[in-house]
């Protein structure tokens, strides 16, 4: 899948549609999941009924799209499947018993429950949830691909906004050009004191993001624990302080990922081979 990400804008009406889809989402998987701890052997036939059976009994469940509601099974689904995979395979520490949702951050609807404008510049949620017309910003350019190569649509609820990706199933084959052999094969080490050294003996340093951060996002935490009010109800200056330290860490980990990439497409395209020892470190 090829994920394409935009940044949304929604309005204060819009913000409480989006989170409580997301809740919805939630409450499916959450309902889900409890039914199968509480009947054992059963299966996935079992579960989409279940789901059905929900529909029916609460109406904000059928209010949102069956497409979204059968997603939050199926991410149930994935859970117990790996958790059955980790004790069948015999992997050493914790097996991954599926959990409870707490926060959940996202909703994913299929083909259905979504509408795009005719210049693509827009999409409509078409749901009873109420979410309604949301604006996509971004560079990238979704009128290449056709309607039919969009297979999911989520909503992304992060700490500096809301997002709106559409995995597009394509072959990559499909729009990026093949390179062009450079007849070289290398090692690599991850390690603790580099970040990356090659079998040339090329050393990648550790960029340390986190650490460089660490004495701003120290303040900022603490500038939000002194506003945190035990047993009350939180105040505006908490949650704008708890938004800040959120937005602090999550540039850091955009930083991470933007790092990571760019050195695995450096790696990828001046080697043919590329060779890496799979560490089971205890």
């Amino acid at each position: 899948m090829f994920v394409l990400e935009y940044k949304v804008k929604p309005k204060p009406n819009q913000i409480e549609a989006i989170n409580e889809a997301i809740r919805t989402t939630q409450f499916v998987r959450n309902k889900v999941l409890r039914y199968w701890m509480d009947n054992r052997g059963v299966g996935k036939t079992e579960l989409f009924r279940y789901n059905t059976a929900l529909r029916k009994e609460f109406k904000f469940v059928d209010d949102l799209n069956s497409h979204a509601c059968q997603t939050a099974v199926e991410r149930t689904l994935r859970a117990i499947t790996r958790f059955y995979d980790n004790c069948q395979n015999k992997v050493k520490g914790k097996k991954g018993y599926p959990k409870f949702k707490k926060h959940s951050r996202s909703v994913e609807y299929k083909v259905s429950g979504w509408k795009l404008s005719a210049n693509k510049r827009h999409i409509t949620f078409t749901d009873k949830k109420g979410i309604g017309t949301l604006k996509l910003i971004g560079s990238r350019d979704i009128n290449y691909y056709q309607p039919e190569q969009i297979k999911r649509v989520r909503i992304l609820n992060r700490a500096d906004g809301y997002y709106v990706q559409f995995c597009i199933k394509l072959d990559p084959r499909d729009t990026v050009k093949p390179l062009t052999p450079s007849q070289k094969a290398t090692g690599i080490d991850v390690g603790l004191k580099f970040f990356l050294v090659d079998s040339e003996g090329n050393q990648i340093d550790c960029p340390n993001y986190y650490r460089k951060a660490e004495k701003q996002l120290n303040r900022l935490n603490r500038k939000k624990s002194k506003k945190y009010r035990k047993g009350k109800k939180q105040s505006r200056n908490y949650h704008k302080a708890r938004r800040r330290y959120a937005r602090k860490h999550l540039r850091v980990s955009r930083q991470r990922e933007e790092f990571v990439k760019s050195v695995a497409l450096r790696l990828v395209k001046s080697n043919d081979l590329i060779a890496y020892e799979n560490l089971n470190i205890k």
